[in-house]
Order: structure tokens, then C-alpha cells, then sequence
């Protein structure tokens, strides 16, 4: 029986985004949330744990009981904290991917690894060819959740063949539709001024997969037997969609119809409404029509509601449409095609008997689908979850390992970062925190805030950093010297050219600044800028004969690949490289694993270099090659009290035995921080994630003279350990050090969880 509420049960908690934002999840989650309370009648707290994706959160319902900020893995952190001291008794999460902060959303999986109470996962997206990553998540959610809840056969289906998640862990539940009385839709049509006029409806969020055009390409054919029909697109556009690259998608509607003369026929409302609204639109229409362009689409609030109200619905054979159409109770038109779409309009218009026993059989239908009886179903659920016992074990205190890191970092800071760069690009020098104009500008530091502000970027989708991003990628576009293939490297204030050609190691950072930037970047132009330039300066490499040159060009060239994988001409130069950069290391011996008889300056790219070839070029000799040359340089530069001790400038460090204490510098420190997470990466052993953190504290005061280099108040970083302190001038390359290594901690921990989840992407040789 539906709706048994165990007497343990006091409290159920729904993770997901909520009303007032507008998407089709948030009024998902509304309403299942109501329909709980409800149904409950006061036995049982509904709380919910809503997703912001703006600054401040919205103005929420009472319920929402905690807001977590979409690209804050400290939130989700929290947020798992405080379902378990609230006494909360079982979760019920909505997944889709893209409402979740980190990479492809994973930071969703930190929340749900530590949560200690039972948890039902709803998945309002299953895909049938996911990336490893998507898999990954996928299959981690299955691994913490007790049962998934999908609102299709279809979904139940695909998990079990895609993912090969068995059936009993799967529980089919339509989704809630409100309970529509079966009415006849002139009774509204003076409400929204079409009396006499027969209106065809589309509703939802307004983005491109929605295919209106084909509905507007159809109406003149349409039109010439029925003059009186209207056609109402009801729906703003989808908020991401304005903030990514505005409302191009219904500008182009508008001039569709313009150009078709439908302007008496199409009406565009622009607007996000409530409830009662809606359901008095869905009465009002005569046809209701999803034109959806793909057939990937396991669930539909807006065709679930149409089908509820006992509409005449046309749609696109999307499986979700396929399954809820099936048997009569709606009609099915092939993606993209005008033609058959007028002729389905004009069918059900032309046979009224036709369309009335099919808006009875999809009423009938639409009853096991009310918020109702969907939250009895989802109590159900509940109870023979909260029944048996736990199938995971909740986290250990080592799989927790991560929140205990998170929690010790601190919040990335752009605010050095965006003092030290004037319209030109981010100078070199400052004097104490005072930008210094006399050193001007370099690619070396251009290349590295191109870095950050791609992975901050990336991890936070803050479009203000863009800006930036589009001034260090144009000064990389105008340090190209097309005449001899080379980036110059230094520039004066006064923006001369100190060259025509930078080093070798310039060149290289500029490559891995460029690489970066093609894998995160923000926008489509942005992208192709960066890979025009990228794959510019690629040529010159072949004859460079500098180690780190080689490494950075390595880094920069396998976040390329990331995008481009298929790209021939850059899959040859990493191996070319590769192969220069293994075979200097071949006769290295255990007392000296390095290649050159001196241990100078970012020498940790070495290793991250040949740990990240060995990885994807699934080489375990190069991988380990690079696993050794990054231990050695460990144990070199760990002091006998266990912190980072990193190798001076002042002499470096030789083969003969002289190793100087002084100065040490920030970019060692990145560089090492960088190249552990690589190891994780490749090993998927924690203990790489605690190297790393043990060099990025070298930042915090965990080294040789026990004092901070960052300044949590600018947020710069200063320029280095000497005899007598710290050099208190916080320069270009020491703060982008710090923020690289930050950052890249960040990306890490957020993504742990895919690659010692399921979707395993360590190599372990």
C-alpha cells in the first residue's frame, strides 16, 4: 500500500534546485516537496537543500532549510553535515548533471559519500553514450544510493544495458503532474484573449533543442484550412542559456516568424508562471506540442502535464514521448519534419472526435500520475528503504579524507591578481603589493594568468573573470612573431618589444597558458582563438632542446588533446617529446634520478610532464619514470621535521653535493603541488592528494622559517623565502603560483571521487 510512513521516520530532506529558480527541476522539486507535506499531514518534516546559481540564492519557500552554492565544495561539504546533525532520516536527491558545481557536476558525489543516513537518488537525465565521466558519476550515485528512482521503462532499461545497474536497484515513479480537472478549453480562452481562435500550446524554458521553428515552418499549411488557430510559445528563455550566449534562440523564433508573415498567428509570452497560471494555459489549448529535436530526453514535465490535463498532444518520437504517447493517447511526428507536423495539426483539427478520445484515453491515463499518488509512491519507497538493511556503509573517516582538506584550504582570491593587471596584462613586479611599471609586462606571467582565470573559470563559471581571460590570451596573440613562428617574451611598460624571439621555457609556458585555455574555455571565440595560436606555435617546438621547455609545451599540449584528441600533428609532437623528455631520464641513477647535473628552477614539471604522457599514452615505463623523478625530488626537499624544504636559487642544488637553503621560490612549490595531483591522477593512492597539500601548506607558513608567503588580506603571494624573511613584494609569477597550485587542489579534490569511483581512471601500473 502507497504512503506508509515508518514511526522512525520524522524527516525527509530533497536535494536539488528549488522555485523561485526557473528551471523544470526546481518545480519538480517544489512540488514533490508540497505533495510530501501533504500527504504527510505533519508526521513527517519535509525540509529541503536548494542549489543556487547566483550570488545570494533566491528568495526561497520556508522549506528550503539550506542553500548550497553551486560551485562551493565546501557547501556541499557542509550541507552533508548539517542533514546528519538535523537527524534527518533519508534523502531523496534530483540529479542532472549540469545543476551540480566541479567538473561534468561532481561535486554532488561529496555530498552524498558523507552523508550517514539512507539515500534515494531521482536521475531526471540517463544518457545511452556518456562520456567516462558522466559514467563515473552515474554509477557512484548508483554505488551511495539504496534505490533510483526513474520516471521512465525506458530509464530502467538503460541503466541496466548501458550501465549494468540491476533492475530490483531501480523503481520506476512517473513524474507528478497537478490533478487537472477534464474541462473543455473554451471555458480559459478569454483569459488569455484567443476566444474563437483554437490554440496549439508549447511551454517550458525556451533553448534550441526545443524546435518551436518546425511548429512556425508548418503554420501556413496549416493556416490555408484552419485561419482561426494561434500558435502560444509560453516560457521565458532558460537562465543559462541568456547568461551563456542570450537569447539569440527566440530572437531567431521572432524573425522566422516575421519572415513568414505569422504575426497574427504566433504569440510569444514571455513570461515564468506559477501555477495556477499554468494549469489555466494547459486548459486553454486545444493541441499541445513538444517539437524537441533529440531523442535523448527520458523525462518531460511539460509533455507529463499536457498528457495529465487530457490534452490532444503532437510531439517528436523523444523516448519519453515514445513511452507516455504510447497506445493512442497522443500522435507522433518524425524530428525536424514541416511537413508531417502540418499534417498531424491538421488531422486532429479536421477529426474532433478523433481528438476528444484521445485526450479521454491520456486523462485516464494522467490519474496514476498526480502529485498524489506520486508522493505516496515516492513514501512507499521510503519505507522499504528505511525497512532493510543499509546496502553501503556509511563513509569512513579515510574516505572522508577529502572534506578534511577542502576545509583547510582557503577561498581562491582574484583580487592581487586583478590589481597587478592594467589593459595591457598583469605586470611583473610589485613592490610590496604596489605594482612596479619600470619591469613591464612578460608571457611567461601572461601564460600563467591565462591559467588561472581558465580554471577559475572553470571551477566557479564566473563571467567576470573573462575579461581577463580575453587580455592575457591577446597579449599572447600579439607576442606571436609570425616572421620566425617564436613568442617574444619581454615588453615594456611603455609596450616596446625587448625581442623578437623569448626563450625557449617562454615559448613552452605560453603553449601550456594556451592549452588550458582551450579546454576551459568560456566561450566559443575564446576557444578558437587560443587553438589558432596553439597550434602556431607548435612548429618550433621540434627544435628546442631545453627540458622544461619540453614539459611545459607537454602540459599545455595534453589539456589540448583533452578538446582535440583526435588531432594527428599534436598527438606526434607529444610523443616526439615524450620520448626527448624519457630518454633524458634513462641513465639517471638512484642517488641522482635527475637529468642535468644541477637541480634549478621548476623542476616538478619534469615529472608532471612524463607522469601526465605515461597516463595517456599508457606507457607504465614512462609513468613510473616520472613517479621516481618526483619522489627523488621529495625526499630531496623534505626537511628532517617533515615540511617542504624547496631547493634555493642562490646555487641551486648540484650533483657534487651543494644545496642551497635560500631564496626559495613559489614556483617550485606550484610546481610540485601539480605534479602530485598528476600522480593521483595516475595512481588513484590518497596519499598523493597529502603530498600535494603538504607543498601547497609550504605557502601557509609550513616551511623552513615557520612564516606565510600568501596574505589572505590581498590575496597576493609573496616572492619567496630568504635568510632574513619573507620578500614582502607579492610579484606576478609568485601570486600566479599560488593561485595555479589553489586552484588545481581544488579541481582535484572536487574530482576525486571519479577516479577512485567506478569510473576508475587511475592506471595503476
Amino acid at each position: 500500500m502507497y504512503g506508509r510512513i515508518p514511526r522512525k521516520v520524522k524527516s525527509i530532506a530533497l536535494i536539488g534546485t528549488c522555485v523561485p529558480r526557473k528551471c523544470g527541476i526546481a518545480t519538480f522539486t517544489d512540488d514533490l516537496s508540497r505533495a510530501l507535506e501533504e500527504e504527510c499531514a505533519g508526521d513527517c518534516r519535509i525540509d529541503v537543500v536548494a542549489m543556487d546559481d547566483i550570488d545570494g540564492g533566491y528568495a526561497y519557500p520556508p522549506r528550503v532549510k539550506f542553500q548550497i552554492r553551486d560551485n562551493s565544495l565546501t557547501d556541499y561539504l557542509r550541507a552533508a553535515e548539517f542533514l546528519n546533525t538535523n537527524q534527518t532520516n533519508i534523502v531523496i536527491l534530483q540529479h542532472e548533471y549540469g545543476i551540480f558545481g566541479g567538473k561534468i557536476g561532481c561535486h554532488i558525489l561529496h555530498l552524498v559519500k558523507n552523508l550517514k543516513m539512507p539515500l534515494i537518488t531521482t536521475l531526471h537525465t540517463v544518457l545511452t553514450e556518456p562520456s567516462d565521466e558522466q559514467r563515473a558519476i552515474l554509477l557512484e550515485l548508483a554505488d551511495y544510493s539504496e534505490q533510483l528512482a526513474v520516471m521512465s521503462k525506458k530509464a530502467v532499461q538503460i541503466l541496466r544495458d548501458t550501465y549494468g545497474i540491476p533492475e530490483k536497484k531501480v523503481t520506476y515513479i512517473p513524474h507528478g503532474i497537478p490533478d487537472f480537472a477534464f474541462e473543455d478549453p473554451s471555458y480559459y480562452k478569454d483569459l488569455f484573449g484567443v476566444e474563437n481562435r483554437t490554440l496549439l500550446l508549447s511551454f517550458g524554458l525556451v533553448h534550441p533543442g526545443k524546435g518551436y521553428e518546425v511548429v512556425i515552418q508548418a503554420l501556413p499549411e496549416v493556416i490555408q484550412s484552419h485561419p482561426e488557430v494561434i500558435y502560444i510559445i509560453l516560457g521565458v528563455t532558460h537562465p543559462h542559456i541568456i547568461r551563456g550566449s542570450g537569447d539569440v534562440y527566440r530572437h531567431s523564433l521572432h524573425q522566422l516568424v516575421h519572415r513568414l508573415g505569422l504575426e497574427s498567428f504566433v504569440r510569444f509570452d514571455n513570461k515564468f508562471v506559477d501555477l495556477p497560471e499554468l494549469c489555466q494555459y494547459i486548459s486553454a489549448a486545444d493541441i499541445f506540442i513538444t517539437p524537441y529535436v533529440s531523442p535523448v530526453q527520458i523525462s518531460s514535465g511539460t509533455l507529463s502535464y499536457a498528457v495529465g490535463a487530457g490534452k490532444a498532444v503532437i510531439s517528436t518520437p523523444y523516448w519519453y514521448a515514445e513511452e507516455l504517447l504510447a497506445e493512442g493517447r497522443g500522435v507522433l511526428v518524425p524530428f525536424g519534419d514541416v511537413k508531417a507536423m502540418a499534417r498531424a495539426i491538421n488531422n486532429l483539427l479536421d477529426n474532433v472526435q478523433e481528438r476528444n478520445a484521445m485526450r479521454k484515453r491520456a486523462y485516464e491515463y494522467g490519474r496514476r500520475m498526480t502529485w498524489k499518488e506520486v508522493a505516496r509512491r515516492y513514501l512507499d519507497l521510503c519505507s522499504r528503504v528505511l525497512e532493510r538493511p543499509r546496502s553501503r556503509v556509511k563513509a569512513t573517516s579515510r574516505q572522508r579524507s577529502p572534506a578534511r582538506i577542502v576545509e583547510a584550504l582557503p577561498v581562491p582570491n582574484l583580487q592581487h591578481l586583478r590589481v597587478m593587471t592594467d589593459d595591457t596584462g598583469i605586470l611583473q613586479h610589485c613592490t610590496c603589493t604596489i605594482p612596479n611599471r619600470d619591469h613591464g609586462y612578460c608571457v611567461d606571467d601572461q601564460a600563467r594568468a591565462l591559467i588561472v582565470t581558465s580554471l577559475y573559470y572553470a571551477l566557479y563559471r564566473d563571467k567576470q573573470v573573462i575579461p581577463l581571460t580575453q587580455r592575457y590570451l591577446a597579449f599572447l596573440l600579439h607576442a606571436f612573431n609570425r616572421e620566425n613562428g617564436r613568442f617574444r617574451n619581454f615588453m615594456s611598460y611603455d609596450r616596446k618589444w625587448l625581442e623578437e624571439a623569448g626563450s625557449e621555457d617562454a615559448h613552452g609556458r605560453a603553449l601550456w597558458g594556451l592549452g588550458v585555455a582551450v579546454r576551459e574555455a568560456p566561450t566559443d571565440s575564446i576557444r578558437a582563438m587560443a587553438t589558432r595560436l596553439f597550434k602556431d606555435g607548435l612548429p618550433a617546438l621540434e627544435d628546442f632542446t631545453f627540458l622544461r621547455s619540453w614539459a611545459f609545451a607537454l602540459v599545455g599540449i595534453h589539456a589540448y588533446l583533452e578538446v582535440y584528441h583526435g588531432d594527428a600533428e599534436v598527438r606526434r609532437v607529444r610523443r616526439q617529446l615524450t620520448e626527448k623528455l624519457y630518454q633524458s631520464f634513462k641513465h639517471c641513477r638512484p642517488d641522482w634520478f635527475w637529468p642535468e647535473d644541477v637541480v634549478t628552477y621548476d623542476n616538478a614539471k619534469l615529472p608532471h610532464a612524463l607522469l601526465l604522457a605515461g597516463r595517456h599514452l599508457s606507457d607504465p615505463q614512462i609513468f613510473d619514470t616520472g613517479l621516481a623523478a618526483l619522489n627523488w625530488l621529495l625526499k630531496q626537499q623534505t626537511a628532517p621535521e617533515g615540511h617542504l624544504t624547496i631547493v634555493g636559487n642562490d646555487g641551486w642544488m648540484t650533483r657534487t653535493g651543494y644545496r642551497a637553503r635560500f631564496d626559495q621560490q613559489p614556483v617550485d612549490a606550484m610546481a610540485l603541488v601539480d605534479a602530485c595531483l598528476e600522480a593521483f591522477r595516475g595512481t588513484g593512492e590518497f596519499m598523493w592528494v597529502e603530498e600535494a597539500q603538504r607543498c601547497l601548506n609550504w605557502f601557509l607558513g609550513y616551511n623552513d622559517l615557520n612564516l606565510p608567503l600568501y596574505d589572505f588580506t590581498t590575496g597576493g603571494c609573496c616572492d619567496g623565502l630568504t635568510p632574513h624573511g619573507v620578500n614582502a613584494n607579492q610579484g606576478a609569477e609568485s601570486t600566479l603560483s599560488w593561485l595555479i597550485a589553489l586552484l588545481t587542489m581544488y579541481e582535484v579534490i572536487g574530482h576525486e571521487v571519479l577516479i577512485n569511483g567506478n569510473g576508475s581512471q587511475a592506471i595503476n601500473y
